[in-house]
């Protein structure tokens, strides 16, 4: 009886000792500048939306192929794919190293990846077309991400408010697009090659 509960706990004691060995193998190395992890991170979100006086579904097929954004976001760079296939999971466009993580028939949501040396702040941005009714619809976007690294409320309220106003006038081009008009010139500094990437 004493042999099997030795040999029962000293198994026990190797499968704990594989596990934690395996756990440890699989953590990402960070940089020699600190850590990607934020220790607490605040996160808050930015829904907004626009009304477009087109079906949902008309509006998708204007607006929502994974390199749409160059257009409406009016990057001067343009989008490319760089890994996978356009719309598809784990596709990766140049604007920002952006990569595809969900999708619906109307809808899809990317995320940045951590950057070496940078707190990783797990920005996602999702786009989508609702309907609302027959013939009209919302485009709505939200930015999802972790603001502590930002120095305090007054600095987060000014991300906050240069972000909403520039994916607003991302969704104001949008709403351009889809219902047939053409976009007026970008405003000089207004697209970047990082496109949707905020500062981290």
């Amino acid at each position: 009886m004493q042999i099997h509960c030795t040999r029962t706990a000293t198994s026990c004691a190797l499968a704990i000792a594989c596990l934690s060995a395996a756990g440890s193998a699989q953590t990402p190395p960070t940089s020699p500048s600190g850590s990607v992890v934020v220790a607490k991170p605040t996160y808050t979100s930015i829904p907004m939306e626009i009304t477009v006086n087109r079906p949902a579904a008309e509006v998708w097929k204007r607006i929502g192929k994974y390199c749409d954004i160059a257009e409406w976001l009016q990057i001067p760079a343009g989008c490319t794919i760089t890994a996978g296939k356009d719309g598809e999971f784990g596709a990766v466009r140049t604007v920002a190293g952006e990569v595809l993580v969900a999708k619906t028939e109307l809808s899809y949501t990317y995320t940045q990846t951590p950057k070496e040396g940078q707190p990783y702040n797990l920005y996602h941005g999702t786009l989508e077309a609702r309907p609302v009714t027959a013939t009209t619809s919302k485009i709505v976007y939200t930015l999802f991400f972790d603001n502590s690294m930002l120095p305090n409320d007054a600095a987060r309220a000014a991300d906050r408010a240069r972000r909403t106003e520039r994916f607003m006038q991302a969704l104001q081009n949008m709403k351009i697009l889809a219902e047939g008009g053409k976009l007026p010139p970008a405003p000089a500094g207004g697209g970047t090659t990082a496109g949707a990437a905020p500062p981290r």
